[in-house]
């Protein structure tokens, strides 16, 4: 059974939106590392459309042109891209495919899939991220969290929703001050009072 986990940049007050404007400051070979342990050796990736366009509109040329970041166009050429989408999509990037169904039914039916990797991995595609979350079928965030305040776009957590308790899974501090943290989803926060919590309190 694969997993589907998901990475994403992610700003100090939980913006998501349009890293280009603000992520690449923060870009050194530890975060290329990190990359490269998750999306570098994807063989699946699932896409919302607005990624996948964002992606197809600037890999292939990448990977055209030769460049240093070439190799890992290459990677993401040659990985199964399976976007989720209600509309038709006509696709002109290798080894992409439209979502057949709804996404929770796809999503379920990827897990039980063979692969290369024992994961499908999710790059941006908030939406998609946010209903695999809510049904229960993502196994893992991966979040590099960095050292700004945004102060405005779209963020990974909805306003009014359902709380979702997570487990730290791993972390580590880059020398730029992004946080690299991996969390998995749990069932239940549990329960507890401020009387619980007095307990774990240091004494006078």
């Amino acid at each position: 059974m694969r997993k589907i986990k998901t990475q994403l940049f992610i700003s100090l007050d939980g913006v998501v939106e349009a890293p280009d404007q603000w992520h690449f400051p923060y870009f050194n070979d530890e975060m290329g590392a990190a990359v490269d342990a998750t999306l570098g050796r994807a063989d699946t990736l699932l896409l919302g459309r607005k990624t996948y366009e964002s992606f197809a509109g600037a890999w292939p040329d990448r990977e055209a042109a030769g460049g240093a970041d070439a190799p890992f166009a290459r990677i993401l050429g040659d990985a199964r891209k399976i976007v989720a989408s209600r509309g038709r999509l006509d696709f002109t990037w290798r080894n992409s495919e439209q979502l057949s169904g709804e996404l929770t039914d796809g999503a379920a039916a990827l897990r039980n899939e063979e692969g290369r990797d024992s994961a499908v991995w999710i790059s941006g595609s908030v939406s998609v991220v946010r209903q695999l979350l809510a049904a229960g079928l993502l196994d893992e965030l991966n979040l590099l969290v960095h050292p700004i305040a945004v102060r405005g776009g779209l963020r990974l957590f909805e306003d009014d929703a359902a709380p979702i308790p997570l487990r730290l899974v791993s972390g580590e501090t880059f020398r730029t001050g992004v946080l690299n943290l991996f969390y998995a989803p749990v069932g239940s926060a549990g329960e507890g009072t401020y009387e619980d919590a007095k307990a774990h309190l240091p004494q006078p």
